[in-house]
């Protein structure tokens, strides 16, 4: 196989089987690497023996995120799959990824159309992927982005490995757009194609404080990546969400200051190719999802 499919877990045992058992049907037969964050032994004890796991990896500790670049580093395919423990890719998708990431060289992250619950409805993110603003490259599949699902897209393993991962400062939240800046700016194209399909089953599970967290992690990487005006714009947004009682925003406002230190540590501007292309996703309409996350 040329793509492995990494899945991130924690406390959600039968929705995790579901979505092994989704994997272990495709035609394609993926190695899956699970990485659980879990508390105790529940998952492991319920996912023992599943013939779509080639490696069940437990870090000591709660990894959010970043337990995507743990599954990375263990995978033995040139690319890698992401999957949450409630999604999972439709049959060919994975094939035909792996077609496109052999083809373009450059290519280092594909984004895929997400399709949610039973009835496959179009994630909003999609539209806006569809929609994007920045020009067609020749030398890349679909249409050129700064953003993606975390839970539907395919990286070329080396790509991502050099962009570094997913940024251990956010850690879960809307961690999408750095990453797809950092390899944009490392020189690696980042795809929308929407023949790639992944399905999302979100429902009943407990999102509280993805909101939270999401307002954060906007501000950190604006700090991290972007020009000093666009974080002040950011950061008097989020000052301006706390003031008038925006639900979460207070949290998040405190999270970001307490943050900000590590932040500025950490900078590291865009090249003004890459800065350009983000400055062109700022003068999207107010109220569509961002690129990255869907929010």
């Amino acid at each position: 196989p040329r793509v492995t499919v990494a899945v991130i877990t924690r406390d959600r045992s039968a929705s995790l089987v579901r979505t092994l058992d989704a994997l272990a049907a495709l035609p394609e037969r993926p190695p899956v690497i699970v990485v659980d964050n879990s508390r105790d032994d529940t998952t492991r004890r319920a996912v023992a023996g599943h013939p779509a796991i080639a490696r069940l990896l437990r870090p000591p500790a709660n990894t959010g995120a970043l337990g995507r670049n743990l599954a990375v580093r263990h995978a033995d395919t040139p690319y890698v799959a992401f999957s949450d423990d409630d999604s999972w890719w439709e049959p060919g998708s994975l094939a035909r990824a792996a077609d496109l990431l052999d083809e373009h060289p450059r290519l280092g992250l594909l984004a895929a159309r997400t399709l949610v619950g039973d009835q496959g409805v179009e994630d909003p993110l999609n539209a806006v992927l569809a929609d994007s603003p920045l020009p067609l490259e020749p030398d890349l599949p679909g249409r050129p982005v700064l953003g993606f699902l975390g839970c539907a897209c395919v990286v070329r393993r080396e790509a991502f490995l050099s962009a570094g991962g997913y940024h251990p400062l956010l850690f879960f939240g809307g961690e999408e757009t750095l990453l797809a800046y950092d390899l944009a700016a490392a020189g690696w194209g980042v795809a929308y194609e929407p023949s790639l399909r992944a399905r999302h089953h979100p429902e009943g599970h407990d999102r509280t404080g993805r909101s939270f967290l999401v307002r954060r992690n906007h501000v950190l990487t604006t700090c991290l990546r972007r020009p000093w005006p666009v974080v002040l714009r950011a950061g008097a947004d989020l000052a301006l969400a706390a003031a008038t009682g925006r639900p979460g925003a207070r949290r998040a406002l405190k999270e970001t200051v307490a943050r900000f230190p590590a932040a500025l540590a950490r900078r590291r501007p865009l090249p003004p190719r890459v800065e350009h292309a983000a400055g062109l996703l700022d003068r999207e309409p107010p109220g569509r999802p961002r690129q990255g996350t869907g929010q």
